[in-house]
């Protein structure tokens, strides 16, 4: 069984999806690993991962949409210590997730065919995230 891991750091310009399927790729193809999982984690609680289409823009455009208006900014919440966009990130990133499991088929991610994988930023101004992949298997 081998085991590989690698950490991606993922410069964002603020909210937004951006996809870091390709880099994740290259680390599968890297390990040598040609059936097993990958798991991709994001070390932050005000960003997030999802997988999602890669086809239609407009997909990340209502996925921007809807989480607006399910954790908008707002002078409501206790927890702003760093600006209106403090909890409603956190908020944002409890209802997506912070890891995605992948599995690994012919030495290559076993996605579908309009799927990708995104860091999803929350906050309005762009950050420095920290993403890291595990391969595992033979």
């Amino acid at each position: 069984m081998t085991v590989a891991s690698k950490t991606l750091h993922v410069r964002t310009k603020g909210r937004g999806l951006y996809d870091v399927t390709r880099s994740v790729e290259e680390i599968v193809a890297a390990s040598g690993v040609s059936s097993g999982l990958c798991s991709v984690f994001i070390a932050h609680t005000s960003a997030s991962l999802v997988t999602q289409e890669n086809a239609d823009p407009s997909v990340l455009r209502d996925l921007e949409r809807w989480i607006t208006r399910i954790a908008p900014e707002s002078d409501d919440y206790e927890h702003d210590a760093e600006g209106p966009d403090d909890m409603p990130s956190h908020l944002r990133a409890s209802i997506t997730k912070t890891s995605e499991t992948v599995p690994i088929d012919g030495g290559k991610l076993a996605l579908g065919t309009w799927q990708a994988i995104y860091v999803w930023e929350h906050r309005t101004a762009g950050h420095d995230r920290k993403v890291i992949v595990t391969v595992l298997g033979e």
